[in-house]
């Protein structure tokens, strides 16, 4: 198997307090691309291990950081979950172009792409619409359904209500129980039976992710309030048309996803793009899969996949 070379470093978050981690994987060769990853809810950048192994094996030097509440990106384990009382996720997407900011000036002539998983996708369709410019191509995998505006207006309103009284850093199993509602009906989400986990169908993985602190925390109110923001904000069609018309966009999803509704989501989302004029977007919905396709029993194909389009588009 190839072996990258894999350093971490820090800096500093946007929130003035934090110092974010961040690892980068340099292929032992000549660097083609660059890939830049956006992680999901409740996990950590190092999990993408595996697949970041692989790009460099392709020549991609690939970068990602904790972000703001996840992984080692905390300055106590109080943090988890949580983003910033007063800018929320401003500051992780503010993170998120600094890390850029600093690759470009290592890497200024390479294409350069960036890919966001499930919540990190989200992060992503939000920054896209704001720092598109220069950008090879976006890769939204894990994607997360729209929600009705209704029932996102009325999670924020409940996020505040309840800070009142117990402050952004409480964390409500009722407002996780709701985020994780009908969809997820026929899966488990406690890690007990893992051959019916929404996460994939890989039991080890699943075995290993219920088995790690950094992944088994509850969000805070804050973190919610956040979320349901940035989802607010990216399913507003005055804001997909922000996005650069010829800027290349790659929906992937497991068809039994329940993140995605089961493909009806990722296909909306898709069709939302395609109406607002983006010239360059794909769907790919891999059957049988679920939410974690990077981690799934197929995800060597899911990883080729990834590589081939993003060769097509290192112009």
């Amino acid at each position: 198997m190839f072996r990258s070379m894999k350093s971490e470093f820090y800096f500093p978050s946007k929130d003035g307090n934090t110092e974010i981690h961040t690892i980068e994987w340099k292929p032992e060769g000549e660097v083609k691309a660059v890939l830049q990853m956006c992680h999901g809810m409740v996990e950590y950048i190092d999990r993408y291990d595996e697949f970041a192994q692989y790009l460099c094996g392709q020549g991609f030097y690939v970068v990602g950081n904790d972000h703001l509440g996840h992984g080692k990106s905390i300055q106590s384990k109080a943090e988890y979950g949580f983003f910033h009382e007063k800018y929320g996720n401003a500051c992780v997407l503010s993170d998120i172009h600094t890390l850029r900011q600093r690759t470009m000036k290592k890497y200024p002539e390479i294409p350069y792409f960036m890919l966001g998983h499930s919540m990190g996708s989200i992060l992503l369709r939000q920054y896209i619409q704001t720092y598109g410019t220069g950008l090879a191509g976006a890769l939204l995998i894990g994607v997360v359904a729209e929600q009705p505006e209704i029932s996102l207006r009325f999670g924020q309103c409940l996020c505040r209500v309840i800070a009142l009284v117990r402050g952004w850093h409480y964390r409500s199993r009722f407002i996780t129980e709701v985020s994780f509602g009908k969809p997820y009906a026929q899966f488990d989400k406690t890690g007990e039976d893992v051959s019916r986990n929404w996460l994939s169908k890989n039991e080890e993985s699943v075995r290993a992710y219920y088995q790690d602190p950094r992944c088994t925390f509850v969000f805070t109110l804050n973190g919610y309030f956040g979320l349901f923001s940035t989802i607010h904000y990216v399913s507003c069609m005055k804001h997909v048309r922000k996005i650069r018309k010829d800027l290349p966009v790659l929906f992937l999803s497991g068809a039994d996803d329940p993140v995605g509704n089961f493909g009806e989501g990722v296909k909306k989302a898709y069709a939302q793009y395609r109406q607002a004029g983006i010239q360059d977007v794909k769907l790919k919905l891999y059957q049988d899969d679920r939410h974690e396709i990077l981690q799934e029993t197929d995800r060597e194909k899911v990883f080729a996949d990834i590589y081939q389009w993003c060769r097509r588009h290192m112009k």
